[in-house]
C-alpha cells in the first residue's frame, strides 16, 4: 500500500489533469470492446496503492449529496429529527441537492480520517469513488470529477492510459 501525500497528489493533478481529461473525452466518445474487463484491472491496481483511510480527501474536500432516506438515517442515528439536521449541517445547492454546509466534512474525524458515522453514511459516500459505474457516455462526467479528488480514481484512469499507451486498448 503506498501513502498518499495529498501534496504531491494535488501537483500531480495540475500537471496531468489536462492530458488525463482529454484521454477520458476521446474514451468516452470511442469505448473500445473489453473496456469493462480492462477497467476491472486497472480497478484492481489502483485499489491495490491506495488506502482509503490515509487519504480522505474526499471527506476533506467534497460534499456528498444527502437523499431524502439518508437525511432520515442520519438524522434518526443522532437522536435529531431531519429537519434539524437539515438546519445544523446541510444547506440546498443551486440545483436543489442537499449538502454540507462545511468542509472538511463534519463527521470526519481528522486524527483517524475515520467517519463517526460510518454504519449510516450517505449513500453517495458509500458508493464514491463510483468505479462501478461504466467508463462511457452515462458516467464519464464523474471520471474526470473525480481523478482531481480521488487518488484511486487518478491511478485507475493513469493505468488504463498505460494500457492504451502500450498498445493494448
Amino acid at each position: 500500500m503506498v501513502t498518499v501525500n495529498l501534496r504531491s497528489f494535488r501537483q500531480m493533478v495540475l500537471k496531468n489533469r489536462r492530458r488525463m481529461r482529454s484521454f477520458l473525452t476521446r474514451l468516452e466518445k470511442n469505448v473500445p470492446k473489453g473496456m469493462k474487463k480492462l477497467q476491472e484491472e486497472a480497478d484492481k491496481g489502483a485499489w491495490g496503492r491506495t488506502d482509503c483511510l490515509d487519504c480522505a480527501n474526499c471527506c476533506k474536500t467534497m460534499s456528498p449529496t444527502y437523499t431524502v432516506e439518508d437525511i432520515r438515517r442520519i438524522s434518526a442515528h443522532l437522536n435529531m429529527t431531519p429537519a434539524a439536521f437539515r438546519e445544523k449541517w446541510l444547506y440546498k445547492d443551486r440545483t436543489g441537492d442537499w449538502m454540507n454546509v462545511k468542509q472538511p466534512c463534519q463527521f470526519l474525524d481528522l486524527k483517524t480520517n475515520k467517519c463517526d458515522i460510518y454504519a449510516v453514511r450517505p449513500r453517495d459516500c458509500a458508493g464514491f469513488p463510483h468505479h462501478n459505474k461504466k467508463m462511457g457516455p452515462d458516467y464519464m462526467h464523474m471520471y474526470h470529477q473525480n481523478i482531481e479528488y480521488c487518488p484511486a480514481t487518478y491511478r485507475l484512469v493513469e493505468n488504463i492510459m498505460e494500457k492504451a499507451a502500450d498498445g493494448g486498448l
